[in-house]
């Protein structure tokens, strides 16, 4: 290596071996260590979802809890309650007991029925039957409290039971007769239900009842905690599971693999390019409309189907998407003449894609693989959240009144365990691009370092498959490490955040933005050294260490042309990703908003899960086109410094005419704009 005195030392230029004729064929295994790791945690994963198959059941975050810790629809708990699925709440501690069926009443309400923890009760006037509230029997239970005339029906006066022991205002064990709805095997009271209701027990409004049972918002800080968030969102992500997988992989994977195919065609690129442009923020805005629609058509709804919470989501993500799609217009507007660099980018790297079908195919695979491992991941995930414990709560509502209720917490060997799982979400995903890199990158530099490209075809992707997979696991599993760390930690500071939120702190909020962002970057400056490392493997053969130090120093040597190109190649890449992501939730929505509107909490989870999922995928086939500029433009560069201007140079006269002029007027162009 020479020395500069005036700045660090970029190495010597390369030098072409005598027998040099493209990728090296003598390779050893690089990285073992890492290759070590990424397997000690597969089976980590594999021997803790194991372990919570065996203790835990992933029923326990899709059916509802009763008082006494029965699971209903299931025979987990005393009684079984396999033929009681759902779960009529009798006060606002979630305190419920499973019933056969949601009860619909004509007139709304039977104020002088109450559902209670032994049973119904009713007094003189009552009206319904146990056909119309068909309960499960918990007469087993000789601690649980019963309704007497005292406690709970004084002087038969619905005015003095509203504010009886037994009753409570609704932090008591009984509650009145209720039309409802089902909502995830709960059964939510009408308003007008509530009206009615409220007509007769508090006919001079001196109590105000919004606060009683009757939306999932009503319930205690701890159950919330404990309970709902973890159940919600898992049993969401289990009841869509299905239409996840399909959706979040079949879509994106249909969508991806046309896309690709029409971007390798010069002609027909730019009228897919700006109709991406177009079509996502079309598909942004429609989104909005629909949700705002939806919000209102909700909230004017009679009788009511959608809790107080569904419609502000709705109305909330309605503003959001207009937000997000006002934003996205703007970036396109000023990334209109960075878009139009970037087509010339994609068309000398379609020289190569042309030449290599088979390499469009691979993103298939990647996404099989992934698919695979979310398959997995989703089930270990869903039985380690249903590992907690059934705790009792003994309320002292009213002196010397105890109501006992039950709800699920989760220790902190769970919580570890769910951030152990994130680590391992984080590293897969990122391994499996990250050896895609490789091969893609070993293909292209086969069909580049060839005297006679128009011989090079499919074999070469293939051999690089084998080569890349054999040889060079080990440095995939050491570039996704490095991003996965930092993921996590971004993680982990999205934790924070959520808690300075809940604390209201202004400057915990402001100094972890700030963090976020700074981390935000050390990822993206990662990712970029990590992909030309992966080039230098592909080439050279060298270890992640060794292969960045090489990247770095050539790119450094050649920092002008390099950075421009590299700038405006990334345009048709992010307008591919953003319409393959798009197109895909958007779709999504509509599919799960029709086949499980009642059945999901909230349609939030799945539908970040697949626009996850399709944003990775977008990612591994426009991916192709990203590492094909990179690839061929290293491959250029260490050509010209290996063999200079001479005619013994690779490099084709078109794809050097293209460099020299983007490489030095992009500098201008591409970065000002």
């Amino acid at each position: 290596m020479s020395s500069n005195a005036e700045g660090p030392d970029l190495g010597e230029k390369l030098s072409a071996p005598p027998d040099f004729n493209g990728p090296t064929t003598k390779r050893q295994m690089t990285d073992i260590l890492c290759t070590v790791l990424l397997w000690c945690m597969w089976i980590a994963m594999t021997g803790l979802g194991l372990y919570a198959m065996q203790q835990g059941d992933y029923r326990l975050i899709l059916y509802p809890l009763d008082y006494d810790g029965n699971l209903c629809g299931t025979n987990k708990g005393q009684v079984d309650m396999t033929d009681y699925p759902f779960l009529y709440y009798v006060n606002d501690f979630s305190g419920g007991v499973c019933v056969k069926e949601c009860p619909k009443l004509e007139n709304l309400t039977d104020p002088k029925t109450l559902v209670t923890y032994s049973g119904l009760y009713q007094v003189d006037g009552s009206y319904i039957t146990t056909d119309d509230i068909a309960m499960a029997d918990y007469s087993y239970n000789n601690d649980t409290l019963a309704c007497t005339e005292t406690l709970c029906y004084p002087n038969n006066d619905p005015e003095q039971s509203f504010t009886s022991y037994g009753v409570n205002m609704g932090k008591g064990f009984s509650y009145y007769a209720m039309d409802t709805y089902e909502l995830m095997w709960r059964c939510v009271f009408t308003d007008e239900a509530r009206d009615a209701l409220d007509a007769v027990v508090n006919p001079n409004n001196e109590n105000n009842l919004t606060s009683v049972i009757g939306t999932m918002a009503s319930q205690n800080e701890q159950i919330k905690e404990g309970y709902n968030i973890w159940s919600n969102l898992y049993g969401d992500l289990w009841v869509a599971r299905y239409y996840i997988l399909g959706l979040g992989f079949g879509t994106p994977l249909v969508v991806g693999f046309v896309y690709s195919l029409f971007l390798r065609i010069p002609l027909v690129l730019p009228f897919m390019v700006w109709f991406s442009v177009v079509a996502t923020i079309a598909i942004v805005f429609g989104g909005a409309y629909y949700a705002g629609e939806l919000a209102t058509e909700w909230k004017n709804a009679d009788p009511p189907m959608y809790t107080d919470d569904n419609i502000k989501i709705a109305r909330y993500g309605s503003y959001a998407l207009y937000a997000f799609g006002g934003l996205l217009a703007i970036v396109f507007l000023f990334m209109r003449k960075r878009i139009q660099l970037a087509m010339g980018c994609v068309k000398e790297a379609s020289k190569a894609i042309l030449r290599l079908p088979l390499i469009i195919l691979f993103p298939v695979i990647q996404a099989l693989g992934f698919a695979a491992f979310m398959i997995v991941w989703t089930v270990y995930s869903a039985y380690i959240a249903s590992m907690g414990e059934f705790k009792t709560e003994q309320i002292d509502t009213v002196p010397g009144l105890f109501i006992s209720v039950r709800y699920f917490v989760f220790s902190d060997f769970i919580k570890k365990s769910g951030w152990f799982m994130l680590f391992c979400f984080f590293w897969s995903g990122q391994f499996i691009i990250s050896i895609g890199e490789i091969i893609f990158a070993m293909s292209i530099s086969k069909w580049y370092f060839a005297r006679d490209k128009k011989k090079v075809g499919s074999g070469a992707v293939i051999s690089s498959i084998t080569t890349s997979i054999w040889y060079h696991t080990g440095t995939a599993a050491f570039g996704s490490l490095i991003i996965a760390i930092i993921q996590m930690i971004r993680s982990a500071i999205a934790y924070l955040q959520k808690k300075a939120d809940e604390m209201d702190s202004s400057l915990a909020k402001a100094i972890l933005c700030c963090l976020q962002c700074v981390v935000l970057c050390f990822e993206k400056i990662f990712k970029f050294i990590n992909k030309n490392a992966y080039i230098q493997t592909a080439i050279f053969g060298t270890s992640f260490c060794t292969s960045a130090k090489e990247a770095y120093c050539l790119i450094m040597r050649n920092a002008a042309r390099i950075i421009a190109i590299t700038y405006v190649s990334g345009g048709v890449v992010f307008v591919g990703k953003m319409f393959i992501t798009t197109l895909t939730t958007g779709a999504a929505y509509f599919v799960l908003d029709h086949e499980l509107r009642d059945e999901l909490y909230s349609n939030i989870g799945p539908l970040f899960f697949i626009a996850l999922s399709a944003w990775f995928i977008s990612g591994m086939f426009m991916g192709v086109f990203d590492m094909g500029i990179a690839t061929i433009l290293q491959c250029f560069v260490a050509d010209e410094e290996m063999y200079g201007d001479s005619q013994s140079m690779y490099a084709e006269g078109s794809l050097k005419n293209w460099v020299e002029d983007h490489g030095k007027s992009s500098e201008k162009r591409g970065c000002m704009e």
